[in-house]
């Protein structure tokens, strides 16, 4: 399984070389590719690049709004996220089922409610592709099934908006928002994830020093055994 991060950026108005485009990832498997979330950014590019498929985590616009003039193949989201993008001239549309696996092209993905937006129920996607499997979720405040979202996991990416300071609401009794890369590092390090990369970067992030960055968040993950790093956009990993 090889992945590319073809954009690691939140929803800021600051970018960077290192961070321009709206967070998306690539996860290609025996030469099929599977793009996750397709944001305002891609709305020019999309139909130029023509991937396999495309996966949605949730409706906000530096995910879905890519999509706004239609897709170049079949796109994957859950229910909700389809009610908010009815009027996207999306053609070929599958509706995804929390915790129930679906294949595309001999890539396993699996929904997992997360907390993060009432108004855009978000989920990440645990991807199995061969002997490895990540889980990729660039907007949460928790996981709700944790445990079977993280086990065994060779890679957790997730949300970089913060540090170490959340940025989290109470809204109609739901938390709603971002938890820091250190409290996900902790939930690493609980489930015996040994490795984590953080994209969708926010501005504390983005306008920082990017080796001053590097070094935070290294030492952030060695307090919980955990090696960690900062997703930059064109990054490729490779899991065999």
């Amino acid at each position: 399984m090889k992945l590319k991060f073809l954009g690691t950026r939140g929803e800021i108005d600051i970018r960077t070389r290192l961070h321009r485009m709206h967070s998306s990832l690539e996860v290609s498997y025996k030469g099929r590719a599977v793009m996750i979330d397709c944001g305002l950014d891609w709305l020019r590019r999309i139909h130029r690049m023509r991937p396999d498929a495309i996966v949605l985590t949730h409706a906000h616009p530096d995910h879905a709004w890519g999509l706004k003039n239609g897709a170049p193949c079949r796109v994957y989201a859950s229910e909700q996220t389809w009610r908010i993008l009815k009027r996207f001239p999306v053609l070929d549309r599958t509706t995804i089922e929390p915790r129930r696996p679906f294949d595309i092209h001999g890539i396993t993905l699996e929904a997992f409610p997360v907390e993060h937006s009432i108004r855009a129920p978000a989920v990440g996607y645990r991807i199995t592709a061969g002997a490895s499997s990540i889980f990729y979720v660039p907007d949460l405040v928790s996981i709700y099934d944790a445990h079977e979202a993280l086990r065994g996991i060779r890679l957790y990416i997730g949300d970089g908006a913060r540090l170490r300071r959340p940025i989290v609401r109470k809204t109609a009794g739901s938390l709603v928002g971002h938890s820091p890369i250190r409290t996900q590092l902790g939930w690493c390090h609980q489930e015996g994830v040994r490795k984590a990369l953080f994209t969708h970067c926010g501005s504390e992030i983005v306008r920082a020093d990017s080796g001053q960055i590097a070094r935070s968040v290294r030492n952030l993950g060695l307090e919980q055994g955990v090696d960690a790093g900062i997703a930059i956009d064109g990054m490729d990993v490779i899991l065999r």
